[in-house]
């Protein structure tokens, strides 16, 4: 089982959401891998960055579970995961080449896209989307 993270930041309720261009396909949280070496926190400080161009300052884990569904662009159908609430950050966000698109929705707009799988899980988990 391999390591991911992944990032809710929330702005005026609303959360930033990212359309991927590479499997898993959908709308999705700030997420990716944990690298050898890194631990969850570096990895979501350097994900956000990559993924949004934002700093993260502040951020608590909310969600750590092993989750054996959904497969990923490295193969792997497995991941154990840290789910990170974003509590501060600086900067200005900006699309990354991994995704289509990126915008900051309300939980109606999130119900009407067609969510990465793992997303749909989490959101339903920490009751954003029943």
């Amino acid at each position: 089982m391999h390591s991911s993270v992944g990032a809710i930041i929330k702005q005026n309720n609303k959360i930033l959401m990212l359309d991927r261009l590479n499997i898993p396909l959908g709308w999705a949280c700030p997420a990716g891998h944990i690298e050898d070496g890194e631990t969850p926190e570096q990895t979501i400080v350097r994900e956000i960055k990559e993924e949004t161009n934002l700093a993260a300052v502040n951020y608590k884990l909310i969600i750590h579970e092993a989750v054996d569904f959904g497969t990923c662009r490295r193969g792997f159908t497995g991941h154990d995961w840290y789910v990170y609430e974003i509590i501060d950050w600086q900067g200005e966000v900006k699309l990354s080449y991994e995704h289509k698109a990126m915008g900051w929705k309300t939980i109606k707009e999130i119900k009407q896209l067609q969510l990465e799988e793992i997303w749909q899980y989490f959101f339903k988990k920490l009751n954003i989307i029943f």
